[in-house]
């Protein structure tokens, strides 16, 4: 199986980069709210893109994070200037990558290497950038040209179309089980990166493998 996957398809939110490396900015600004910030900050960055894409009312991902930002704030009685919001909103263009991401890809090269993401270009390409990541990618690949986002099966046939391969070619990866289960059900070969411990959810596809870390990914490719 390993001599069959010709790319590594990464997602970026939660899998490359720290969502929750924000939380410092939100507690310098908002002290003693700054995890319970980040934390409803991103559930409902995550519920608008599902609910969007149901309803058939696309808006870019900087559009959607800034609504879960507004949400969360009001949710939390926290009072939210123009100038805090658009600083908060480009902490997301230098999310930190995880300390293993560096050396899982340097360890995969050889292989086609890509990010397929939720994110907006104007959001991937400063981050992926901010982050000295973008040589070792081949494709850094936005669903923002299909006006959907994952799990809808077109972004992950978007990411074939892309990348010049067949969907039994490409190994998935995200810490994200919603889209573990979207590339599945797609028909990539599909690694969670499960940090957390977190438990499976009852939707009836399940990743090849589960890994803790990025840098064991290299390790599971070959077995």
């Amino acid at each position: 199986m390993a001599d069959a996957i010709q790319a590594v398809v990464f997602d970026a939110y939660g899998t490359l980069f720290d969502v929750h490396s924000v939380i410092r900015r939100c507690e310098e600004r908002f002290p003693g709210k700054g995890t319970a910030l980040s934390q409803l900050w991103r559930t409902k960055q995550l519920e608008y893109t599902w609910l969007r894409s149901l309803m058939g009312r696309y808006a870019d991902f900087g559009s959607v994070t800034r609504g879960g930002l507004r949400f969360a704030c009001r949710t939390l009685g926290i009072t939210l200037s123009e100038a805090i919001e658009d600083a908060l909103m480009d902490e997301y263009l230098r999310l930190a990558p995880y300390p293993e991401v560096r050396a899982a890809l340097e360890a995969l090269a050889g292989r086609k290497l890509a990010i397929l993401s939720n994110g907006s270009p104007a959001m991937l390409e400063p981050l992926v950038a901010n982050a000295g990541l973008a040589r070792l990618f081949d494709s850094v690949l936005s669903v923002d040209g299909l006006r959907v986002f994952k799990p809808h099966p077109s972004v992950y046939q978007f990411g074939v179309d892309r990348l010049g391969v067949n969907k039994q070619q490409v190994a998935f990866i995200s810490s994200n089980f919603w889209d573990v289960c979207g590339a599945t059900s797609f028909g990539f070969r599909t690694y969670w990166i499960n940090r957390s411990g977190a438990q499976q959810d009852e939707l009836g596809f399940a990743p090849a493998a589960i890994l803790t870390r990025l840098d064991e990914l290299p390790a599971a490719l070959a077995a």
